[in-house]
């Protein structure tokens, strides 16, 4: 008796251990809320590196309640002369923010696609290029903060609110 009971105690214990309820689903997806949709996105744009935030948005990695498209800016890859300045990276930042600020809008009617929020976008756009230019060979410098300051006018004229 005492041997089937031990037995019976066994066999349910490895079948709740290995039940699909035990183990839970295999993707957890985070909660979703207007406030923890804008804690997402704002983390995403200014608390995180560029090349932290590119590592998330080229591996998959992000949540995929997000848009994580783009366009790259359409043209990001500047100069004649044989000399590039590439601005896919801080673009790929900037498509996110413009993207999800209007997608959080869309979901919630929260407001997020204002006028301050892109301003800040914009400013974030601007300081990621400006990174990059940072990166590039002294005499190159001034040139690639012009291009910078160029593609940072364009988003502040036509860009929305």
């Amino acid at each position: 008796m005492r041997l089937r009971f031990a037995l019976l105690v066994a066999v349910t214990t490895v079948l709740t251990v290995l039940s699909p309820t035990a183990v839970g689903p295999a993707h957890a997806t985070p909660a979703h809320s207007p406030a923890a949709d804008w804690a997402y996105v704002h983390h995403q744009l200014y608390e995180v590196s560029l090349s932290t935030f590119l590592v998330t948005a080229a591996g998959g990695t992000g949540d995929r309640w997000f848009d994580w498209s783009t366009d790259f800016c359409s043209a990001p890859m500047l100069g004649n002369t044989g000399v590039t300045y590439d601005f896919r990276g801080p673009c790929r930042r900037h498509d996110f923010g413009y993207r999800n600020l209007k997608l959080l809008d869309r979901r919630y009617g929260v407001g997020h696609w204002t006028s301050a929020n892109r301003r800040r976008v914009d400013q974030q756009f601007l300081a990621d290029m400006r990174a990059h230019c940072a990166h590039r060979a002294l005499w190159l410098q001034p040139t690639c903060r012009w291009w910078a300051h160029t593609y940072y006018a364009a988003v502040r004229l036509w860009g929305g609110p």
